[in-house]
């Protein structure tokens, strides 16, 4: 492939030229992008190096940055960088990088490159910072400011005299370039420099990028919505989320894993030939981090032995042969009043209840209830942003009493100041609903978020409604939140007002190869291909691929012949895809999109290599495997399935 790097050195005399009189530079290149990724390093930042030392300068230190432009990420970069003693800063990047350093330097900015003007790609960076390529780079002169893209005139020698209190007589939202220029370099010591360059002349025969720039703006804006990087995959909701639930015809039999939760499975307290009842307990927990498992029907267990398991293989798990009468067992009644109950015992009843995360994760909620820091703030998602799915959607509709007394529950389990129930503005049903019937409560709101995936990540949920950010490798108690899931607030309402255990659950059964799409309550052990059939089987011709959960972050299913679980939200049936993987290009999107602010390009590399060292050093621990850049890598590679590999061979190392 033809490399596109955006920028070349400048040429050695117009460097020399540069250097003269001024000294302790600080060398930043940018490791490119758009080119193939074979090396992390780019050979320009030596090349500046070697010239600076032959032309006695002091070089006070250098460092390669992968995507220049991207500011979030080079601003925590920059921060422990640049040495003291450094009076002038050296950058070879496009324009994109020399402004997005000159912004956040705070010393003056140096152009070592010339911008290439490569049609189509320049500027697609998620920067605030534009260029127009105009390979006549101006930044040199005006401390790093552009005047092409920043004055709306893009007058090169100076103001046009038209600004009012700094504001741009064009665009009145807009601050004057030409002040902001002239302010910087006033700063910085350098205004008797700028005056005496001689008169500027733009070639307008160039190649001019304006329709990039504005496209960039309006994505940039997107991504930067509520937290960091995201996309906005296709929804394709509207074929299941007007329609109400339908309760799944009773099973013949049910397969129940004894383990459908994190952490260890749960040990079987029933033998073959009992005769069982529906919310009986048939697995006891058997750690801290593990979840009771009960019956969903009433029958007989036929076998305890490995069955299949949509994400392990295989599992113990307990067969139960349904009678059809759905006896509940003499253990299910309710726990009593809200109000009489300590924060003690509505933790107690939601442990004896194996409520779990219902949203895929299935982390023990007893567990995420027993916080070890102080929690100010409980998040309802109801953002459900994984496109085809309307579980919770329809669940915040049908049951929106239940979802408020589970909310309310959860807040004096942890003596929280206040619940947030936080839905996407694609469910404005939802929304309106839910406030209408929160309105009477002072320490509940509904607050409506713009729609971006994975928005419903506990991280990005937390960083999006109240600002925190959750550190590295902490949980959102460290920020004072808890996140529960919909499904699961409602099912911590059936075990207080019902004392029912988690034996049932609503899923999505869609995608756009089944005939007969809907949503439905399904009772825990329920046969997949049950469902399947049950909506009319497939429809469309060629290779169907069917997944438990959805698009981005489901688990393919070679084998229908697996039971619904606690976190079974949706079985999807979507067409194939059978792109093939490509080498990187390193084009940054995946950086861009990365909501953890991570670098996975670096993973597939590291991965290839085997590199388990690089790949902890890049926090391959931190991400949390959404897909935000699998689902924009133009490679089509295979980019969570490396992280996987990465993570298990990290944990292994001593």
């Amino acid at each position: 492939m033809e490399d596109y790097t955006k920028y070349r050195l400048k040429g050695k005399d117009e460097l020399v030229s540069l250097l003269e009189g001024r000294d302790h530079l600080f060398i930043i290149s940018c490791n490119k992008c758009f080119k193939e990724f074979k090396t992390a390093e780019e050979p320009e930042r030596g090349e500046l190096e070697a010239l600076a030392a032959e032309n006695g300068k002091t070089v006070t230190g250098s460092a390669g940055v992968d995507f220049l432009c991207n500011k979030t990420q080079t601003e925590k970069k920059l921060q422990d960088m640049i040495p003291e003693g450094t009076e002038n800063i050296l950058v070879a990047a496009c324009g994109l990088g020399i402004q997005t350093v000159a912004d956040l330097a705070g010393l003056p900015v140096y152009a070592a490159g010339d911008s290439l003007n490569y049609r189509g790609f320049h500027g697609m960076a998620l920067t605030e910072r534009k260029c127009d390529a105009c390979a006549q780079c101006y930044l040199n002169i005006t401390g790093g400011i552009c005047p092409i893209v920043d004055c709306s005139k893009s007058l090169v020698n100076g103001q046009c005299g038209g600004a009012r209190d700094g504001k741009c007589e064009v665009d009145s939202s807009k601050d004057c370039a030409w002040e902001k220029i002239y302010r910087r370099l006033e700063k910085q010591g350098r205004l008797e420099e700028f005056l005496s360059q001689p008169v500027q002349l733009r070639d307008y025969s160039k190649v001019n990028f304006k329709f990039v720039n504005d496209y960039v703006k309006s994505i940039r804006e997107n991504r930067l919505e509520g937290y960091y990087g995201g996309v906005h995959p296709s929804e394709r909701k509207e074929r299941t989320e007007h329609l109400a639930l339908q309760r799944f015809p009773e099973p013949a039999e049910v397969v129940i894993p004894l383990s459908m939760h994190a952490g260890a499975p749960a040990n079987p307290t029933v033998q073959v030939g009992d005769t069982v009842k529906v919310g009986q307990k048939i697995g006891e927990a058997a750690a801290f981090i593990s979840s009771n498992i009960h019956s969903s029907v009433s029958g007989t267990v036929t076998a305890i032995e490995n069955r299949k398991h949509a994400t392990r293989g295989e599992c113990l798990s307990v067969v139960i042969r349904s009678d059809g009468k759905n006896t509940l067992d003499e253990s299910v009644k309710p726990r009593g009043d809200l109000d009489s109950l300590t924060p003690e015992e509505i933790v107690e009843i939601v442990q004896e209840a194996g409520i779990v995360g219902m949203g895929g994760a299935g982390f023990p909620t007893s567990v995420k209830l027993k916080p070890a820091k102080p929690v100010d703030t409980i998040l309802l998602n109801g953002c459900e942003c994984e496109p085809l799915l309307t579980a919770d959607h329809r669940v915040l509709l049908e049951f929106a009493d239940d979802v408020i007394f589970g909310l309310q529950a959860i807040i004096k389990a942890v003596n929280a100041e206040k619940g947030v129930i936080v839905i996407e503005d694609n469910k404005p049903d939802a929304i309106a609903l839910m406030r209408e019937k929160t309105a009477g409560y002072s320490n509940m709101e509904v607050v409506e978020a713009k729609t971006k995936y994975p928005q419903g990540a506990e991280k990005m949920l937390i960083r999006r409604v109240t600002g925190r950010k959750v550190p590295s490798g902490g949980l959102p108690a460290d920020v004072g939140c808890i996140v529960s899931n919909i499904s699961t607030t409602k099912a911590i309402a059936d075990a207080i007002r019902k004392g029912m255990p988690l034996v049932e659950r609503v899923v999505t059964v869609t995608g756009e190869r089944l005939k007969h799409p809907g949503n439905f309550l399904v009772k825990i052990g329920t046969n997949t291909r049950e469902l399947i059939d049950y909506c009319g089987g497939v429809s469309g011709e060629g290779e169907v691929l069917f997944k438990a959960g959805g698009p981005m972050m489901g688990f393919d299913l070679s084998d229908l012949n697996v039971p619904i679980m606690k976190g079974s939200n949706g079985i999807i049936a979507i067409d194939t895809d059978h792109t093939a993987e490509q080498p990187c290009i390193k084009c940054g999107r995946c950086a861009d999109v990365c909501p953890m602010e991570l670098s996975p390009l670096y993973f597939a590399k590291f991965a290839d290599e085997q590199n388990w060292q690089g790949m902890k050093e890049k926090n391959v621990m931190d991400c949390i495997e959404c897909r935000c850049c699998e689902y924009i890598c133009s490679s089509k590679i295979p980019l969570v399935a490396k992280i996987k590999a990465g993570k298990t061979a990290v944990r292994g190392m001593k």
